[in-house]
């Protein structure tokens, strides 16, 4: 099965900060502020429940206590990249959580499966049985 579809973000449910990054970027890291933390309102996005409950499990730590999911992007030298990064992740979070799990039918085994693993079972039981101490009677 393939990877849902990023899920649309409305503008109005995201806040952006800019922070100071690690990692590439040299000297310009300590200069520019590329990392991105993005924060999404869960609540402004009026999920049904069964969307919220998997969001929320799938967010994990990411979830806050307030209703917001807040991610951050720190990968990319610039600002544009670290945006896109950011909201691709959290609308591939959304994609998935509005995603339905498929149900498990349960089946029972047929009376020829039956008959089989008793068969087995027996010819086990014999087997053991041949291995106890030979009497001389």
């Amino acid at each position: 099965m393939p990877p849902p579809e990023p899920w649309p973000i409305p503008e109005d449910a995201l806040e952006e900060k800019f922070l100071a990054a690690t990692g590439p970027g040299g000297q310009n890291v300590n200069k520019v502020a590329t990392a991105v933390q993005i924060r999404l309102d869960v609540f402004a996005l009026g999920l049904a429940p069964d969307v919220y409950r998997r969001l929320k499990e799938l967010a994990g730590s990411r979830f806050t206590a307030d209703g917001a999911i807040v991610l951050v992007a720190r990968t990319h030298r610039t600002r544009e990249a670290n945006r896109a990064e950011a909201r691709e992740r959290l609308g591939e979070l959304l994609a998935k959580a509005h995603v339905r799990p498929v149900r498990r039918v349960k089946t029972k085994p047929g009376k020829a499966a039956k008959a089989r693993r008793l068969e087995g079972k027996s010819q086990r039981s014999e087997i053991k049985r041949g291995r106890g101490k030979v009497r001389m009677d």
